[in-house]
């Protein structure tokens, strides 16, 4: 990669939501204007509480107490620091784009107005806005991340090259936390409650056999074994598999089929097997891992 592209490529990073956002870090240059009557779509103004509502999208609804608390306590001596972001409703009425923490500290703070940024954004842009702001939090685990790039690429009909701009990732980090989805229940319960790390669920993931899956997550807890001892395990266990399995003739695939299965497999976010049996006819298997992932795809298929 030429110095240019890496050039790029570091820009490109984190920029996601404050691209969706129209650059809020140049908001403050703006115009600012007081009062609820005259707060107008682009520019910053001070804004009652009681005309915001919270955003419907908002992905995360568990905000820690404590935390909170702290920000309160920092809003009633330093005041916001940063805008919220909302959008316009009606005559005034807003309703928050990005700022939740902010909005409900500042209720606890005893403030009346808040400084916000107002902007035009339809549903779509909404929910979008909402979720990147989402990923964009330091304290977020793998699985809700990973469920955060799903209902992105569903609800916001994003492929993964255009989810990978938004975010600042490259597809191939994209499709690393898409595949944690294809694990069973109790591994993702695992990931999300910080019991397993992302490391460990990218080794079993490459063992096909749900089963075997479960056996070297019950191994890792039981022994506490690392990422490297795990990924030999994995290795081992793949190899024997290989070596056991019996051998199935190789048919024919063409480079369209192919290129079928890929994008298949890349929108519903697992791998679609087509399965061709003569020249004209064959069958396309979408394989699900758990209830969840059946309605997942039930989803996609608007069924």
């Amino acid at each position: 990669m030429s110095e240019e592209k890496k050039a790029k490529r570091k820009n490109a990073l984190g920029r996601g939501l404050g691209a969706l956002l129209a650059n809020e870090s140049e908001a403050p240059q703006r115009r600012r204007v007081s009062g609820a009557g005259a707060a107008v779509t682009g520019n910053i103004g001070e804004i009652s509480l009681d005309q915001i509502e919270v955003n419907p999208f908002q992905p995360r609804t568990d905000f820690n107490e404590e935390a909170l608390q702290e920000l309160s306590e920092s809003i009633k001596i330093q005041g916001i620091i940063q805008p919220i972001t909302v959008r316009k409703l009606g005559t005034g009425k807003y309703q928050l784009i990005s700022g939740e923490r902010r909005f409900q500290a500042s209720k606890l703070a005893g403030l009346e107005k808040v400084p916000a940024y107002i902007r035009e954004a339809d549903d779509q842009q909404m929910l979008e806005m909402a979720l990147i702001e989402n990923i964009q939090r330091e304290n977020l685990n793998s699985i809700e991340i990973a469920l955060s790039y799903q209902r992105l690429m569903n609800e916001c009909k994003l492929k993964q090259e255009e989810l990978g701009d938004r975010v600042g990732k490259n597809r191939t980090t994209v499709n690393n936390y898409l595949r944690l989805l294809k694990l069973p229940p109790d591994i993702q319960i695992a990931l999300r409650d910080g019991k397993l790390s992302m490391g460990h669920a990218r080794a079993i993931i490459n063992i096909e056999n749900v089963d075997l899956q479960l056996d070297v997550f019950k191994k890792i807890l039981a022994e506490d074994l690392s990422v490297r001892k795990v990924e030999a395990l994995v290795r081992s266990l793949t190899n024997k598999e290989e070596k056991t399995a019996p051998k199935k003739p190789e048919k024919e695939f063409s480079p369209e089929l192919k290129k079928l299965q890929e994008s298949l497999s890349s929108y519903f976010g697992t791998k679609v097997i087509v399965h061709q049996k003569s020249k004209d006819n064959g069958d396309i298997t979408i394989p699900y891992f758990s209830t969840e992932d059946l309605n997942r795809i039930l989803e996609i298929l608007d069924m």
